[in-house]
């Protein structure tokens, strides 16, 4: 056994002992967290930009869809995560088969991030300079021209800086999700630091989870910084 080995086991002996079931819970979370990140992307993008453009005053106001939609991330905003999990899980035994482990998880992470991400994108999009619509709508120029050459292109930082505070507010839901099962590195958390004591594996799971959350502010940091150039 090598030195730095040695010194693992004795710091973290609970640990050392499942270090395959430590890396299958953070390749879990990171499945969770990216299949359900890319859905909840697209879905939200697409959400926004329509609450966007059909609100009142808006490149095309739609009074029934600007509402309906509006009514309906309220909706799921205001539901707590842990509720929404029990609460879908019909559903997600429907769609996926299952109600348990990262299949299970997708569904509930989605419909958890979905409202949250509409949000950024629509506070992402309002920080477009009304002008430059203006000027855009005076040549011409079609709702779909506005909302990619204008709306989309003007924000790109604002949606950067969206989507990293998403991602890391994913993170903390998929953690969440371990709670009835999901795997991952809250599952591994529950199951063996609250369950069974051992907290050394909590603590680890806490750094993991932080170490996580910094790279991907960094990346996201990264991404505004070049949009803005």
């Amino acid at each position: 056994m090598s030195q730095t080995a040695a010194l693992l086991e004795s710091i973290i002996p609970n640990v050392a002992s499942k270090w395959p079931v430590y890396f299958r819970s953070i390749a879990e979370t990171m499945v969770m967290v990216g299949i359900s990140g890319a859905i909840a992307f697209a879905i939200g993008l697409t959400l926004g930009v329509t609450i966007t453009i059909t609100r009142p005053g808006g490149v095309m106001p739609r009074p029934l869809v600007y509402h309906t939609i509006d009514k309906l991330v309220n909706f799921f905003r205001s539901i707590p995560f842990i509720i929404l999990l029990a609460a879908l899980i019909p559903l997600t035994r429907f769609v996926v088969g299952t109600a348990i482990g990262v299949k299970g998880a997708i569904i509930p992470l989605v419909f958890g991030t979905v409202p949250f991400f509409t949000r950024q994108i629509e506070a992402a999009l309002a920080e477009v300079d009304a002008g430059v619509i203006e000027a855009a709508q005076s040549m011409g120029s079609s709702t779909t021209g506005i909302v990619f050459r204008v709306y989309l292109k003007e924000s790109l930082s604002g949606i950067a800086r969206g989507t990293t505070i998403t991602a890391i507010n994913l993170i903390g839901l998929s953690a969440m999700a371990g709670a009835v099962g999901a795997g991952g590195l809250g599952d591994f958390a529950i199951r063996y630091g609250h369950q069974r004591n051992q907290l050394d594996v909590t603590y680890v799971t806490v750094l993991t989870l932080v170490l996580i959350v910094n790279i991907i502010q960094a990346i996201g940091n990264g991404a505004a910084r070049c949009a803005r150039k």
